[in-house]
């Protein structure tokens, strides 16, 4: 697993927040695209789509698992009524990019986590964020072709 530290500014995050399993949340990304369209927020060629993920699943009962599906806009951009403000902080984060489909990042993230994070000299940041940056759109690729770019927060062990 390729896996590299960047730093990260603080980004602004217009979301719709999820509730429960993880995999389920692309029911918040289907609002999240009924609610921004409409408000031409995809016209900013400058957007990113990404899901933000606030618990561990390996100790949060997945019906309380917290999740937000948005897009990254800019500080002056307006967040239209149905969505909220969110903020992916500044600081370190490691990142690791899978190219395939969704329904892989599971095992993708377990690796992460469990196999590259433990013998890093890094530890998950204590009000750390983790995070998926959607890098092309499943509308456009064939889902072997998707790219997402999985980062959380880490500090020096």
């Amino acid at each position: 697993m390729n896996v590299e530290i960047k730093h990260v500014e603080d980004q602004r995050v217009a979301a719709v927040r999820h509730r429960g399993p993880y995999n389920q949340i692309n029911e918040a990304f289907e609002k999240l695209g009924n609610l921004a369209g409409p408000a031409r927020l995809f016209e900013d060629p400058a957007v990113q789509m990404v899901g933000l993920y606030y618990d561990d699943p390996e100790t949060t009962p997945p019906e309380q698992l917290r999740s937000d599906a948005g897009l990254v806009v800019s500080k002056s951009t307006r967040i239209p009524s149905g969505l909220s403000e969110q903020r992916i902080p500044a600081g370190d984060y490691a990142s690791t990019l899978h190219v395939g489909p969704y329904e892989a990042l599971p095992d993708v993230w377990a690796r992460f986590m469990g196999e590259w994070l433990p013998s890093s000299g890094y530890r998950l940041a204590d009000d750390g964020l983790s995070y998926e940056l959607y890098l092309n759109d499943p509308s456009q690729v064939p889902k072997e072709e998707l790219r997402t770019e999985l980062r959380s927060a880490v500090v020096r062990e």
